[in-house]
């Protein structure tokens, strides 16, 4: 059984029920059904046409589950009567799933979960180990998900940024569960892609790809997180690298800026350096200058004090960070990294045993307890401080959004 050609019909052929006047939590359904039909037969009896099969069967699932509730009665009244069997249409409706998905009216938690399963393909099972939360708590989220889209009436554009929000968040979620849902967010972002012709389109696949092309020397064989600057760049995916800097590259030819642009210019800057003491802290400067001007995101502003720090000392850091809420998340860890680079050693130790204790992930928070460890055991040196640099805002790496880490 083909499971990532399951995985990519699921939402065309989702997309057709919705579009034949199916609501789409009956669709939904219905799809589902014709999935489970396909993993049984198909190995035996593989269709010429699988999405053809699909949308068939599909259809004629969901013509009987209205038929057998009489609520649906008027309804069934209005539905097109079952077509012809032939190949299906070519119509790609892939894009309209991920705007209902991405829908407003939806909880941020509800708009990632309902994507992963409409245009992912993922089982409420998998969602659900991703997320770390008991299966039927996901079934429960995913169904409130469906009946509000249900509602929808999709009569006009939906909205790109909201989408990419969507895809963005779901990368941020890394590697937890037997799911990969940075990898997942990859290729859903690779097929919004080829769907809808928008620079910040690009601009989220280009970032992925810089992140991403990090993840094998991100952690030490203990599990420990290895910041940006301690990490062996040789252990970087230099081809992922070299994609995703011809996508921003033909992104911001465009001269259409977005913050996804902006954010993937920083990493790519970090990935174009052959050592972290070669890193162009000065055009990184620029272009937190550059997301703060288009976001206006205080969080943004955390990271530039970073940078700053790097470019134009540690006092200059501070100074940029003297200009900001101390309730900031990362506040502590940048304050005690600045702090450090600027020799005072006691502050440093306070300040990183604080960040330890509002870490939001372990592995952070242990990072952050060897930093203090560390000062506490050696006398005051100039060497590379413990707080995760800057590049270009996914989790850690310091992002416009404020998370945790992604180093």
């Amino acid at each position: 059984m083909d499971e990532a050609l399951l995985r990519r019909l699921t939402p065309e052929v989702l997309g057709v029920l919705v579009r034949r006047g199916a609501d789409f939590a009956a669709a939904e359904d219905a799809v589902q059904e014709a999935l489970i039909e396909a993993v049984r037969g198909w190995p035996a009896d593989p269709p010429r046409d699988p999405k053809g099969w699909l949308v068939t069967v599909a259809w004629r699932k969901f013509l009987d589950a209205t038929r057998a509730d009489t609520a649906r009665r008027r309804r069934e009244e209005s539905v097109d009567e079952e077509p012809p069997p032939g190949p299906a249409p070519a119509v790609d409706d892939t894009l309209r799933l991920y705007f209902l998905c991405a829908h407003p009216s939806l909880t941020t938690s509800s708009a990632v979960a309902l994507t992963l399963r409409a245009v992912g393909g993922l089982t409420t099972r998998q969602i659900a180990r991703a997320y770390l939360v008991p299966e039927a708590t996901m079934a429960q989220r995913i169904s409130r998900a469906k009946r509000t889209v249900s509602r929808v009436r999709f009569d006009r554009p939906g909205d790109v940024a909201t989408v990419l929000r969507v895809l963005y968040l779901v990368f941020n979620e890394g590697y937890s569960g037997d799911v990969d849902l940075a990898a997942e967010a990859i290729r859903l972002t690779r097929q919004l892609a080829g769907t809808v012709d928008h620079p910040e389109v690009s601009g989220l696949l280009a970032l992925m790809l810089l992140h991403h092309a990090r993840r094998a020397a991100r952690t030490a064989p203990d599990g420990s997180l290895v910041i940006l600057a301690d990490q062996d760049r040789t252990r970087w995916d230099t081809t992922m690298i070299a994609e995703g800097v011809r996508i921003l590259q033909a992104a911001l030819a465009r001269d259409r800026l977005g913050e996804y642009q902006a954010q993937a210019a920083v990493a790519a800057l970090h990935a174009d350096a052959p050592t972290a003491a070669e890193t162009d802290w000065v055009q990184i400067v620029e272009w937190y200058d550059e997301l703060a001007r288009l976001t206006d995101s205080p969080v943004v502003r955390l990271n530039r004090a970073v940078a700053v720090g790097e470019a134009d000392g540690p006092r200059a850091g501070l100074a940029a960070l003297a200009e900001l809420d101390s309730g900031l998340p990362r506040h502590a860890a940048v304050a005690a990294h600045l702090h450090e680079r600027d020799g005072a050693r006691e502050t440093a130790i306070r300040l990183y045993t604080e960040a330890a204790s509002l870490a939001s992930n372990v592995a952070e928070r242990d990072h952050l307890t060897r930093q203090a460890a560390r000062l506490n055991a050696t006398r005051p040196t100039r060497r590379r401080s413990g707080v995760p640099e800057t590049d270009g805002g996914v989790r850690g790496d310091s992002g416009a959004d404020g998370g945790r880490a992604h180093q």
